[in-house]
């Protein structure tokens, strides 16, 4: 009995799992297109993307999408993104504009400068900000454009897939995702004005109208915020306009991290924040500790004590009920890496993906509003 108590923290996890998350329904099926269908202006936002940039736009021209134009915004880059831009040819696009950014000018962060410089240069009646990271299906933007109708929605953002291919990315991405669905665990509902705190957008992905974008303020309403996106989430839900949220795994993906280190470095820059901005002012430091000790307590302690138990150093019983919890995890995290994308075999490293999470979300929080970011330093 002792130890159906001990274990009570993994049950209560697996039924808040099966009763509470609810992932965002798929992306609407697509019609025929008539001569009215409203232009879309594609916003990409790149500084030091030359590696992936030239992927992501490409497959956005190649859209069978029938009215849109591209304008990429080179935000000061220091590699050859402007260069790469300027070759990429406009395929199925009107045009393939590349705006070369401004300085960046007192209390604003790069993403939303270069956001409200594309959305300056676009014409279309539709907004559609994505990264330089993505990669898009031809049918995605008429998919999410037939979203935003079917769901009379003012906004509508897509949750894709996270390509994982190195060690870390299918060690940590996970454990971060996971953390994000138990905030965030019904995306399928939309957000009510007075549970504002609880919206939530995806960055790479958000599909505007233009005039609730304007009325919104565009991105200058949250110019000093390292989750716009999540805050746009939070003005649009504030001031009663619908955010529809679909979920395009077969058509939209992401690869947002390569290394060890751009996953400490980016993570660490808004992990933290976007949890402070999720809670009200009053229980964010309970929740914040209550959230990494739970994570610590869950994934970390139970494989320590195996550990322990195998070397005789664990007080008796407890060894042998470690390594059960540190194996039922282990076919938990194969199962959620194989959800994921990630092979699952590498279920059998999780302590190693929490520990490294733990890492970052004590160095985000304790960062507190300073912000490092591809050379730029913020402070808030």
């Amino acid at each position: 009995m002792l130890f159906l108590y001990a274990s009570a923290p993994w049950i209560a996890l697996i039924a808040y799992l099966a009763i509470r998350v609810r992932l965002p329904r798929p992306l609407a099926v697509v019609g025929a297109y008539t001569n009215d269908t409203p232009l879309v202006s594609v916003v990409v936002p790149a500084r030091n993307e030359e590696r992936s940039l030239r992927d992501c736009v490409e497959s956005i021209c190649a859209s069978d999408y029938p009215a849109f134009e591209v304008i990429v915004v080179d935000d000061r880059s220091d590699d050859a993104t402007a260069e790469v831009a300027r070759s990429i040819a406009p395929n199925r696009a009107r045009r393939v504009c590349v705006v070369e950014g401004a300085a960046l000018p007192d209390g604003w962060f790069g993403k939303p400068w270069a956001c409200a410089q594309g959305a300056g240069e676009s014409r279309g009646d539709l907004l559609l900000f994505t990264d330089a990271d993505t990669v898009h299906g031809p049918s995605l933007m008429g998919m999410a454009v037939a979203g935003l109708e079917e769901d009379h929605a003012d906004a509508l953002t897509v949750m894709g897939r996270q390509l994982m291919e190195t060690l870390w990315e299918r060690l940590v991405q996970p454990h971060i995702i996971l953390l994000m669905f138990l905030r965030f665990s019904n995306m399928r509902r939309p957000c009510e004005p007075r549970r504002w705190r609880g919206a939530i957008a995806n960055g790479q992905y958000i599909l505007f109208r233009r005039p609730v974008y304007e009325e919104l303020g565009g991105h200058a309403a949250v110019k000093n915020e390292v989750v716009e996106d999540q805050r746009l989430a939070q003005l649009l839900c504030r001031s009663g306009k619908k955010l529809a949220v679909r979920e395009g795994s077969t058509v939209f993906a992401t690869r947002m991290y390569r290394s060890l280190g751009e996953l400490i470095e980016g993570w660490s820059k808004n992990l933290a924040t976007g949890a402070r901005h999720s809670l009200p002012p009053w229980s964010r430091t309970p929740m914040m500790c209550l959230s990494l000790m739970s994570g610590v307590i869950l994934w970390i302690v139970p494989p320590a004590l195996a550990v322990l138990g195998a070397g005789g150093v664990a007080p008796a019983g407890w060894g042998m009920w470690a390594a059960w919890v540190t194996g039922a995890s282990a076919v938990f995290w194969a199962a959620a890496k194989w959800w994921l994308g990630a092979p699952p075999w590498y279920g059998l490293l999780y302590p190693l993906g929490a520990v490294v999470a733990a890492y970052i979300f004590v160095r985000s929080w304790a960062r507190g509003s300073r912000i490092e970011w591809k050379g730029r330093e913020y402070g808030t």
